[in-house]
């Protein structure tokens, strides 16, 4: 298992040589599973029950922070040919080993695995039992967790089978139920009428802005994107210029899945009676409503598949980087530690997970969307940027320290802040940061820094690819 993996430039990826399409497409396919959870099924409905006639701007504005900005973020990434890691290290070395590590946990065995086989039991495993007329009992959630786990551990345990196993069997199945889904629900009845109120009504396309980001799947981005990175040069795309290539048409594949499934699922909201504000219910209600008792199956299955291909995902990443920082343990007892934290979180319940993780979330997440900004304006600026990274990284640690406290319970700070009417614990750190990310510009423009050589990177990249490729 410790054993390093040929990169071999001659190995099969597309039509049985280098470079092959079915490579990106497959890995299209990856993607896009590993991004669509439960709760990227859950927002659209919402939308679209809740926007009324204004729901084309509040999807244009929801498309661009939960489609495109994460995209973008995936392609950043695959710039530094190590994820996250190469990102941080440009901050700083302290920044560089602290950041990833608060990610890294943060998006899996601490908080967002655990979610998801909690998501997975209370939308799926449970209403089925229900329809069954089996009575969960304490003991169901945990056999629920151990099972859900123990599937994921094994679809994980081979990180160069990873796309076959999810992009070509376990996305087309996704796909199939949610096109399902989809058609019987739009076909069967026409849109229920609602009037579009409070924030839908006065600002529908920065209203849609703000809930894609509230998605997070940038976050996901910067730890996703090792895994499409591992998955393109174990197929023999080895070059930093062609995996960056050939993760932009994979995630533009992603993407236009992702930007067709969320249509999709808003049309369906738009065309369900019920509470706007509840996106599970729309589903189950418009599920059983176009396909009786059978939808109740079919829905648990999106659930499942969902939630099974993020976890999958998750726990790939998590094992690659932790092996890339403990490399005496292997990558699968890496793997099955972060299985067996997640197990024992999951038994708190998902209000529980929520409660304790939430704020480390609200602080991560304005530092991660910085730090991708600051590559994208390094990817296309003449030199290797300092100021650009430090300034706007401190301005948002900080200001996502603010919204961090005021979601623990400590207020006074944020209270402070909204004074100036400018400021809300979600969007309020963006404006300053983009001026700190200018103003750093500007200072290492002055400076005249210009690039450092790639090979100063290549020995960290080494590493992470030993990490997340060399598993045999």
């Amino acid at each position: 298992m410790t054993q390093p993996a040929r990169t071999d430039q001659n190995a099969p990826d597309s039509r049985g040589a280098t470079g092959r399409p079915g490579t990106t497409v497959v890995t299209g396919l990856m993607l896009f599973a590993l991004f669509f959870g439960a709760g990227n099924l859950i927002f659209p409905p919402v939308l679209g029950a809740s926007a009324g006639d204004r729901l084309p701007a509040v999807m244009a504005g929801f498309l661009i922070t939960g489609v495109l900005l994460p995209l973008i973020a995936v392609i950043a990434v695959s710039t530094s040919g190590e994820g996250i890691l190469g990102l941080a290290r440009r901050v700083g070395g302290r920044f560089g080993a602290v950041a990833p590590a608060a990610v890294y946990l943060s998006i899996g065995p601490l908080y967002a695995i655990p979610r998801v086989v909690t998501v997975a039991y209370e939308l799926a495993t449970r209403p089925v039992l229900e329809l069954l007329g089996a009575a969960p009992d304490r003991w169901t959630l945990p056999a629920h967790a151990a099972g859900f786990l123990a599937v994921s551990v094994l679809i994980a345990l081979r990180p160069s089978r990873l796309a076959d196993r999810v992009g070509r069997w376990l996305t087309p199945a996704l796909l199939a139920l949610i096109v399902v889904l989809c058609v019987a629900t739009i076909a069967g009845g026409g849109v229920v009428e609602r009037v579009a109120a409070g924030p839908y009504a006065v600002s529908p396309f920065s209203t849609g802005l703000t809930q894609g980001y509230l998605t997070m799947d940038v976050l996901a981005a910067t730890v996703f994107g090792i895994v499409v990175i591992q998955t393109l040069r174990s197929r023999g795309i080895g070059s930093t210029g062609r995996v960056v290539r050939a993760t932009a048409v994979a995630g533009g594949i992603a993407a236009t899945l992702l930007a067709a499934v969320y249509i999709g699922l808003a049309m369906i909201g738009a065309r369900t009676d019920g509470a706007a504000d509840d996106g599970t219910a729309l589903l189950r209600s418009a599920a059983s409503s176009a396909l009786g008792p059978a939808g109740v199956v079919v829905f648990a299955a999106i659930v499942i598949l969902a939630c099974l291909t993020t976890s999958v995902g998750l726990l790939s990443a998590w094992a690659g980087y932790a092996y890339a920082i403990v490399p005496r343990t292997t990558f699968s007892r890496h793997l099955v530690a972060g299985a067996a934290c997640s197990l024992v979180l999951s038994n708190l319940g998902l209000a529980v997970i929520i409660r304790i993780v939430s704020p480390l979330t609200l602080l991560l997440y304005p530092i991660t969307i910085t730090l991708v900004a600051a590559t994208i304006v390094d990817v296309v600026a003449p030199g290797r940027l300092r100021a650009a990274y430090t300034w706007p990284v401190a301005v948002a640690g900080v200001l996502g320290l603010v919204s961090a406290l005021a979601e623990a319970g400590w207020g006074a700070p944020s209270a402070l802040l909204a004074r100036s009417g400018a400021w809300n614990d979600s969007t309020g750190w963006i404006a300053p940061t983009l001026l700190a990310l200018v103003l750093g510009v500007g200072m290492d423009v002055r400076a005249g820094r210009w690039s450092t050589p790639a090979s100063d990177m290549s020995d960290a990249a080494d590493d992470v690819e030993r990490a997340v490729i060399g598993q045999r």
